[in-house]
């Protein structure tokens, strides 16, 4: 110890003061990991938790998604209902009209044969034929249209023939002669033409 110099001793005081700090820097270090460690457990734990409920639903929730589902499907079961009959009540409604102006046209065909006869009473045909117009002019606004028939070539469709004959003015499977006027519906046919085919 005599023969060390003052600075030899400051130099060991300080090796011994890095001794000591450097257990006091791991100790910190190993607090961070002890803290790292323990959060990571923590977040673990919670994601456990988590997981547990999500297997145990609540009952209550359960019985809302059910209702919902059971909602939706009779919403869509009734939307079904209504489309149904607002058809059937379209079908209906076209049948019924159908039926009632099939009925009113044997009387147009007699309206028609009575005007086509010769009368010396001109105000009694006069008569007649302001019925028959207004008759025609109502089936009109119902939808109702005669099929044009003489001089169109034969539809089966359309026409019905009863009636052939070889003519050579007339073209190859044409009408020559409407023997009873065809009547269409809007889109659907409510009597046949019914007709005289040429050749």
């Amino acid at each position: 110890m005599a023969g060390k110099t003052k600075k030899d001793v400051e130099d060991t005081i300080k090796e011994e003061d890095k001794v000591v700090e450097r257990p006091s820097e791991t100790a910190e270090n190993a607090e961070t990991v002890e803290t790292t460690e323990s959060s990571k457990e923590v977040s673990e734990e919670a994601e456990v938790e988590e997981s547990s409920k999500e297997q145990k639903k609540d009952p209550k929730d359960e019985k809302i998604n059910d209702l919902t589902d059971r909602l939706m499907r009779q919403m869509a079961e009734f939307e079904n209902y209504r489309k149904r009959t607002e058809k059937e009540k379209s079908q209906m409604y076209t049948s019924g009209s159908k039926d009632a102006i099939e009925k009113i046209l044997p009387i147009v065909d007699n309206f028609e044969r009575a005007l086509a006869c010769e009368s010396s009473d001109e105000a009694f045909k006069d008569g007649m034929d302001k019925i028959y117009r207004m008759m025609i002019k109502n089936l009109e606004d119902m939808g109702v249209t005669p099929i044009e028939a003489v001089g169109k070539t034969f539809d089966p469709n359309f026409h019905n023939a009863v009636m052939h004959i070889d003519d050579d003015s007339f073209g190859e499977n044409e009408v020559a002669e409407e023997l009873q006027k065809g009547y269409m519906y809007k889109d659907t046919i409510l009597r046949h033409s019914m007709v005289k085919v040429a050749n």
